[in-house]
């Protein structure tokens, strides 16, 4: 039956072939956040495989990876859609442009992906090992081209549960990408005799492995603990949620009723010691003004600290006003108990047409957040130190994205802070894959992670990806949890960076083209 459903792929021609890849691509991103549904992802790559039988010619295939990866981004990034409707008399008639022009301008990479696997190898077996070498190869690229944009990675796939995330350590979020091409694209060559049911298995068992070697790692860890009191040595995080709409955040006549809700979910709660050192932290731009301009709000920031505590907050940041320098900065701000700002971080990957508009004298359409002027670009990975506290290394928004980008290598920090706005993007998948890519951020540093988020999620986790406190998407409150106690655990990936990635893809490649070349050899001899 199998055999008769891939030759029927194979034979359609036409729209309906263009059809069956675009809505392909899309059921594919079944298997990512928040739906997690693995089936999605063979079962895609093999409509995928079986049809590309059939194709005879390059266009052909250029076509089937460009049809593909246009359901596969336009379905995996629709939530774009929702910052557009923040503000819909100004924004809205962009999101068709959008949607269709991200989705089908990302569809590039896969593109030359399915081509080169088509065009170098003709076997089923090395086609599919092919592909899903070179689907990973094109993520990377991806990630690192035009400012990058590494989302929605294959390897997002397993971040419903920290063990089979744990392999991020060794070779890195892209590394687990090629692993997980291999469990896409395996099984579709079961209609390949014998090998191929053995291939097939492979693929299969690569999910087993995962998981048990994953599982095995963090049983010989122990157990993440869940008890705020674990050590009185290490401070407690006491994470803001405030749940505003982003259509009212900015509203100047909401801007004190605001302001007294971040204080009042602030306050220390009346079981915890008084003596207990506090990093009380509020989400990206949860400050909606001026921090170091306002000296009345920062005294009333002070009011609800310890003596010992700091508030960490996001804010944008300005220096100097009321001249033609006049430059603005998304930043991360913290204050003593004194209400003084004792460190700063200014966001150094910003969002283009959301922070900035890039070519502006040749794009004049505005910024998707608040003000005239664009933000200005921070200088890099920075670490903060706070006298008595645990350094961190702060990430705006989706600067927690970038693999390998998100600490100062010269100067390590203890933990991993990521304050984020996703209030743009509503209760939709966007926050769930933001999400994810800042759960393997601390798997791969083998750092803590806390992340705040203005509308949800907010959460924490250690330096394996375990959760240890969590607010769900659009609830307000508050999470208090003690700071995990892993500090600087040095991963391989720490270490080696992308260079696995680099063997395992070179490994891949030069196996398919040699047995292809082996085999031709073989059949003229014959």
């Amino acid at each position: 039956m199998i055999d008769r459903l891939a030759a029927r792929l194979a034979n359609l021609s036409g729209w309906r072939r263009r059809f069956l890849w675009l809505v392909s691509g899309a059921v594919a991103v079944l298997a990512l956040p928040p739906f997690f549904f693995l089936p999605a992802l063979p079962m895609a790559f093999a409509i995928l495989l079986w049809s590309l039988e059939g194709v005879k010619c390059n266009k052909g295939a250029l076509s089937a990876g460009w049809w593909f990866g246009t359901g596969h981004f336009a379905a995996g990034f629709y939530w774009i859609s929702h910052a557009f409707l923040v503000q819909p008399e100004i924004y809205g008639w962009m999101i068709p442009f959008a949607l269709l022009g991200l989705g089908g301008g990302l569809a590039i990479f896969p593109m030359v992906a399915v081509w080169a696997s088509w065009r170098l190898t003709r076997q089923i077996i090395g086609r599919a090992i092919m592909l899903a070498t070179l689907w990973a190869v094109a993520e990377f690229v991806r990630g690192h081209v035009l400012t990058g944009f590494p989302w929605n990675l294959l390897a997002h796939v397993w971040a419903f549960d920290p063990a089979p995330m744990q392999f991020a350590s060794v070779v890195g979020v892209y590394g687990l990408s090629v692993i997980t091409a291999l469990f896409s694209t395996l099984p579709a060559t079961v209609i390949a005799g014998r090998a191929g049911r053995i291939s097939a298995m492979a693929g299969i068992m690569i999910a087993v492995l995962l998981w048990g070697g994953g599982a095995i790692r963090l049983a010989l860890i122990g157990p993440a603990t869940a008890d705020a009191t674990v050590s009185d040595d290490l401070p407690v995080v006491q994470v803001v949620q405030p749940n505003i709409p982003q259509r009212e955040k900015w509203i100047p006549e909401l801007q004190d009723q605001h302001f007294a809700k971040l204080l009042r979910l602030s306050r220390r709660p009346v079981d915890m010691a008084p003596d207990r050192k506090r990093i009380v932290i509020w989400p990206e731009t949860a400050a909606t003004f001026f921090v170091e301009a306002q000296p009345v709000r920062r005294l009333q920031m002070a009011s609800i600290l310890g003596p010992d505590d700091i508030l960490i907050t996001g804010a944008p940041r300005t220096y100097p006003r009321d001249t033609d320098d006049f430059k603005v900065w998304n930043a991360v701000q913290v204050l003593d108990s004194q209400g003084e700002i004792v460190a700063s971080f200014d966001k150094f990957h910003l969002v283009p047409f959301g922070e900035y508009v890039p070519f502006r004298e040749w794009i004049p359409i505005p910024k998707l957040t608040a003000g005239r002027t664009d933000f200005s670009f921070g200088e890099g990975p920075k670490t903060l130190d706070v006298a008595g506290m645990p350094s961190f290394s702060p990430l705006i928004c989706y600067e927690v994205i970038f693999p390998g980008a998100v600490i100062d290598d010269a100067n390590q920090p203890d933990w991993l802070l990521n304050v984020t706005n996703d209030g743009w993007f509503g209760k939709s998948a966007g926050p769930y894959q933001h999400l994810a890519a800042a759960r393997f951020r601390s798997i791969e540093e083998g750092r803590p992670m806390v992340r705040a988020a203005y509308t949800g999620v907010s959460v924490m986790y250690d330096a394996y990806g375990r959760e240890l406190a969590k607010l769900p998407l659009r609830t307000e409150g508050f999470m208090i949890h003690t700071l995990s106690g892993v500090y600087n655990h040095t991963t391989v990936y720490y270490l080696w960076r992308d260079i696995l990635f680099y063997g395992i893809v070179t490994f891949l490649a030069v196996l398919v083209l040699g047995y292809s070349r082996f085999f031709k050899s073989l059949k003229a001899a014959v």
